[in-house]
């Protein structure tokens, strides 16, 4: 096993799985020569070329389109958006073409497709260009939602997510390109299972993405005066592996839900709702939501700071369901 950036870890994955399998095409703006906005496709082009790394128009809606009728057509393309919040562009071809065709034409055909995009802030890059919008593409039958935490999660279900038969939007956070760990790359991680990233016996804390370092550091912090966190990470957002987040909380009897995404109308609420309805006799306490405040992100650095999820905001979180 190496030790490799999580950007590097997506651009291994989508090599590898342009060699295993010639029909597998990546294309968005600028991932050919320029190697993608943070680089993650770096060096495909030399290696595949332009038939296979394809430069698009900036036209969202386009590159899209052009994917879903791709795949319907035999191909298995990896689109990339420079960042999620323009993913806006291209609600038409994802929500109402990409996510429906399987159930139209009676299972006769399905869109195998990917959708990379990065999320998140921390980079003081505005509120146009900082958004975590994971609970839109969750919310849409036919779609499936990836978020990885790792460099090593990064390879192995993005390999899944191209060998799918169905369109995944796979997310990746801008702050976590940077972040090196071990990655085996002979390690297969299936879509919708989870991972307990910490074993504890107190709170079962469910987070996926970049948060879940900040879980993690919450835990490191808290289990001096005995309090010891249950870390879950989803990994996949749709489905979500509800047997793993129901054995957590049936040993800890205590449930924090914590995203970047804003609090309202999120994740949390979902895993939240399901908890409450299939899981409330394993509770001693209502479920804590951990989550952004109902605004868009700031621009000012000092501001995002005090907008951002952290490791205090978690810890906050777990004395509220403590007590």
């Amino acid at each position: 096993m190496a030790q490799i950036r999580y950007a590097h870890a997506v651009n291994q994955a989508l090599s590898d799985a342009m060699a295993a399998d010639e029909t597998v095409v990546v294309l968005g703006e600028d991932v050919a020569d320029a190697g993608g906005a943070f680089k993650v496709t770096r060096g495909l082009i030399d290696s595949y070329g332009p038939a296979r790394v394809i430069d698009t128009p900036i036209s969202e809606s386009t590159i899209v389109s052009a994917a879903v009728g791709a795949a319907m057509a035999g191909l298995r393309p990896v689109v990339e958006i420079m960042f999620m919040d323009f993913v806006t562009l291209a609600m038409d071809a994802l929500v109402n073409q990409a996510a429906k065709a399987r159930f139209m034409f009676g299972g006769r055909t399905s869109v195998p497709m990917v959708l990379r995009t990065p999320h998140g802030g921390g980079l003081s890059a505005g509120p146009q260009h900082s958004q975590c919008l994971e609970a839109w593409f969750a919310h849409v039958p036919g779609l499936k939602v990836v978020c990885p935490s790792s460099p090593q999660d990064a390879y192995s279900l993005l390999r899944s997510a191209i060998q799918d038969p169905d369109p995944v939007v796979f997310i990746e956070h801008k702050a976590l390109y940077a972040g090196r760990g071990e990655v085996d790359t002979s390690l297969q991680v299936p879509l919708g299972r989870a991972r307990v990233a910490r074993a504890g016996r107190d709170v079962s804390v469910v987070t996926y993405g970049a948060t879940v370092a900040a879980c993690l550091s919450a835990a490191e912090a808290l289990a001096p005066e005995g309090i010891e966190l249950e870390v879950i990470d989803l990994r996949s957002l749709q489905p979500w592996d509800e047997a793993a987040v129901f054995a957590s909380v049936a040993r800890t009897h205590r449930a924090v839900i914590v995203h970047e995404a804003v609090q309202a109308f999120g994740i949390g609420a979902e895993i939240a709702a399901r908890i409450g309805e299939d899981a409330f006799d394993e509770l001693d306490a209502p479920v804590v939501r951990v989550g952004a405040p109902f605004m868009p992100v700031p621009f000012s650095s000092a501001l995002e700071r005090r907008y951002a999820v952290n490791a205090e905001s978690v810890i906050r979180g777990v004395r509220k369901a403590m007590a």
